[in-house]
């Protein structure tokens, strides 16, 4: 039998049929290497809350669930001590607001013309003055009854202003005289001043995300600058002695996915990515890039497990940091871990398989950067399956799929060491334990840049 993740090209239906004759056996497999180069059980090795070989204990893995929640719960406090900040409108898309946005001016500050015609005053037809009305110029003449001008939308509307004629409605004789070619009413096709809003008048909400459509609208009400809630600082730790920042795989040595892949992810997930640094396998080095971080969130790639060269664990403990998560019940990425440094420092340690890693990245760091940004959290929903979705005997699932219709279909080369399923892939699928038949509903994670409002967070 292979030990999972020793062939990435190894099916998954084969991974989980290995893995339940593995469990009931209950034995210790080998530690390998996995697809990022850092040392990892294999999956033979028993659940969490079995005894292993020689008599140790393992601890109990966090259910999928209660990872994310304890998650979130874990950023609260931090969130609740976080000062708001003023950013400029060009830098709050994807913020949430800390204070309601209140209109600092009427809106329309003036009454203005809602479509290109004229400004007619009393019964037609109508003398045109000369002169016309453009959007931006001072306040035009008051106009007299049987008086037309022309005016441009937006312009804004002489006193005395009976209506908008519009132009498609409209002629003029052999005189020059204007006449309707429709009936009007008065006051068509003006926007009288405080339309949308008065001065003072509570526009949104505290906790509002800033989407393009806010940005508008704050700067039409008088904006400049917007309150907002700072995003997440997160700092990212890419450990391995093997791993290549550029070039071909070679000599035993292979290419860093994770760098060049979660600063972007961790950015469209709201965070500012204050730093990406590659460490060797040492120890002493972790410890002091951890010491020496001001990041709200630490996130660090493998190094989670047991193996000679895995300091993640041994570091924490060094440094005296709480625990909250150790290993959940999911699949890929079981080997993840989130720990409390200080009173407002966290670290995510991801495992170094790729796919494992987003899926520590989507059930641990981005509920904590959401409730440390005041994200809302997104609406769940589900779609049946197309196609079965095979399962863990044990555990959760989280399966690429793309979207067909009103139906998911759950894609191919989903092992943890691959990408190429996730790289097409328009959400992820929650398998529960047992697997899912075709036509059952599946729990969908969207992924962050195929949500709307979420990819400006990439800027």
């Amino acid at each position: 039998m292979t030990p999972r993740g020793t062939r990435q090209g190894l099916d998954a239906e084969d991974l989980d049929v290995e893995e339940a004759l593995a469990l009931v056996k209950d034995g210790n497999g080998p530690t390998q290497r996995d697809g990022n180069g850092n040392g990892s059980p294999s999956s033979h090795a028993p659940r969490t809350g079995h005894r292993a070989v020689g008599g140790e204990h393992r601890h109990q893995a966090t259910p999928w669930p209660e990872a994310r929640t304890i998650a979130a719960r874990a950023a609260r406090s931090c969130a609740a001590r976080r000062a708001p900040v003023s950013v400029t409108l060009g830098d709050a898309l994807g913020l949430v607001l800390a204070a309601p946005l209140t209109a600092l001016t009427d809106l329309p500050s003036f009454d203005t013309s809602a479509m290109d015609g004229w400004a007619v005053a009393g019964p037609g037809p109508w003398h045109v003055r000369d002169e016309g009305v453009l959007a931006g110029s001072v306040a035009p003449a008051p106009l007299a009854d049987g008086e037309a001008v022309r005016i441009a939308t937006g312009a804004r509307i002489p006193a005395d202003t009976t209506a908008v004629l519009r132009s498609e409605h409209g002629r003029t004789d052999d005189n020059g005289r204007l006449h309707a070619t429709r009936e009007m009413q008065h006051g068509q096709d003006i926007r009288p001043r405080g339309q949308e809003c008065r001065s003072g008048d509570q526009l949104l909400l505290a906790g509002a995300v800033v989407t393009p459509a806010v940005l508008g609208l704050a700067a039409a009400a008088g904006y400049d600058t917007l309150t907002a809630v700072p995003r997440p600082r997160v700092e990212v730790l890419v450990l391995g002695d093997e791993l290549l920042s550029e070039g071909r795989p070679h000599d035993g040595l292979i290419r860093d996915a994770l760098g060049p892949m979660l600063p972007p992810w961790l950015r469209a997930l709201g965070a500012e990515v204050t730093a990406v640094r590659r460490l060797r396998d040492d120890a002493k080095a972790l410890r002091k890039a951890i010491t020496a971080s001001g990041a709200d969130l630490i996130v660090t790639t493998g190094g989670t497990a047991s193996g000679p060269l895995d300091h993640v664990h041994p570091t924490l403990r060094r440094l005296d940091a709480e625990l909250l998560v150790d290993g959940v019940q999911v699949r890929p990425g079981h080997p993840m871990l989130l720990a409390r440094l200080t009173e407002d420092q966290h670290l995510v340690g991801l495992p170094g398989n790729p796919l494992a890693a987003v899926s520590g990245l989507l059930t641990l760091a981005e509920p904590l950067l959401r409730t440390l940004a005041a994200r809302p959290a997104p609406e769940p929903y589900a779609l049946p399956l197309r196609d079965a979705a095979h399962g863990h005997p044990y555990d959760t699932r989280l399966v690429p799929v793309v979207l067909r219709g009103d139906h998911v279909v759950p894609l191919h080369y989903n092992g943890p060491a691959m990408l190429r399923g996730i790289a097409a892939a328009d959400a992820l699928a929650v398998v529960p334990p047992g697997g899912a038949r075709a036509g059952q509903e599946a729990e969908l994670l969207d992924l962050p840049w195929t949500t709307a409002g979420i990819g400006a967070c990439f800027t």
